[in-house]
């Protein structure tokens, strides 16, 4: 009898499951290649002291973005700032971006115009050139695709993988606005699709919306480190939620975590939306992403450099791995920390 072939749906195994199912065999070629797939962004060394960072990021119009209420010139800088982030996360500088385009009929010239009007403000805020990309068609929507490359110096590169037991957990920045933000922003679409006489309430959420609609990298975060002469052991930047990237860099690291609830940097304007909403705010914390804050690790020997810094707040720390990666909350209680977050597949 002929055997039916096994066919997996790709739901089963994730986004990350998915890259290391494919790329877990590649071998690399080049001695420049230092750092391949698996990290914020690849790493390549040439001569001199210095690397390239290259990582790109893809936009898709129904999955990532929501034209309903984007509007165009907000998501031209968030595709920028959104993908220079994970240069940031490297511990490098962001320097150039290419940008490819595939779009439908359904969009004007002048709406294109508006896109990249968004991400050329971003692009001289950060000091950044777009130097490229390419444009198509497309049959259902828009779909953006940003490579950001930028450089580092060789030995403060900083990848996911070297956190150790004892390690210092920090943040910066705080955390949950952007998932908050989405939730105003749906919940008024709703409103808005049953009755479209209805304005939008959006007076009182300002702090909220600009985090989802228009994030900031934190391009300050590698400079303050640097003026504090501080190498994190580990970083990565929080896009799928604080819980999915503790895990990355437990995963990485080959370490466990204890995460202290009370600790979760939040501002008054977030915690109080998500209340309003009736959300938790360490649920929309720890599952909410999009944030683009900066997650890292520190030896001990740094804590006295950074343990009053206002941009900064330590959230907990590393163990070994048979420890588990674990939420302590406010109560004392410990739980298994759980990715809940965006899922891509």
């Amino acid at each position: 009898m002929e055997q039916k072939e096994t066919i997996t749906p790709i739901s089963d195994f994730g986004e990350f499951g998915l890259i290391k199912l494919l790329t877990g065999t590649l071998k690399t070629n080049n001695g420049s290649t230092l750092k391949g797939v698996g990290d914020d962004a690849a790493v390549i060394g040439y001569s001199g002291d210095e690397s390239i960072l290259a990582s790109t990021d893809m936009y898709v119009e129904g999955v990532h973005f929501d034209l309903a209420y984007t509007p165009l010139l907000h998501l031209g800088y968030k595709c920028i700032t959104a993908s220079i982030s994970d240069i940031y996360a490297m511990n490098g500088n962001a320097e150039q971006v290419l940008v490819s385009v595939a779009l439908s009929s359904r969009f004007s010239v002048e709406a294109l115009q508006e896109v990249y009007q968004g991400m050329r403000i971003a692009c001289e805020k950060y000091k950044v050139d777009l130097v490229g990309g390419d444009t198509t068609s497309s049959q259902t929507g828009l779909v953006i695709n940003i490579t950001a490359i930028g450089r580092a110096a060789k030995d403060a590169v900083t990848y996911r993988n070297g956190a150790k037991p004892n390690d210092i957990l920090c943040v910066s920045g705080d955390l949950g606005g952007a998932y908050v933000g989405l939730q105003v922003l749906e919940r008024e679409k709703q409103v808005f699709l049953s009755n479209p006489a209805m304005q939008p309430e959006l007076e009182d959420y300002s702090y909220v919306l600009q985090r989802q609609l228009r994030p900031e990298a934190r391009k300050d975060v590698v400079e303050i480190l640097a003026v504090l002469h501080i190498k994190p052991t580990a970083m990565i930047d929080i896009s799928d939620g604080l819980s999915s990237e503790i895990l990355h860099l437990c995963d990485q690291s080959g370490t466990g975590c204890d995460l202290f609830e009370e600790k979760i940097p939040r501002d008054d304007n977030t915690y109080d939306t998500a209340r309003s909403l009736n959300l938790d705010f360490t649920m929309c914390a720890l599952n909410g992403g999009e944030d683009y804050e900066l997650l890292f690790t520190i030896s001990q020997a740094d804590y006295e450099k950074i343990k009053n810094h206002p941009d900064f707040t330590l959230i907990g720390y590393m163990t070994d791995k048979e420890s588990g990666v674990n939420l302590v909350t406010t109560s004392g209680n410990r739980y298994p920390l759980q990715a809940q977050g965006w899922k891509h597949f």
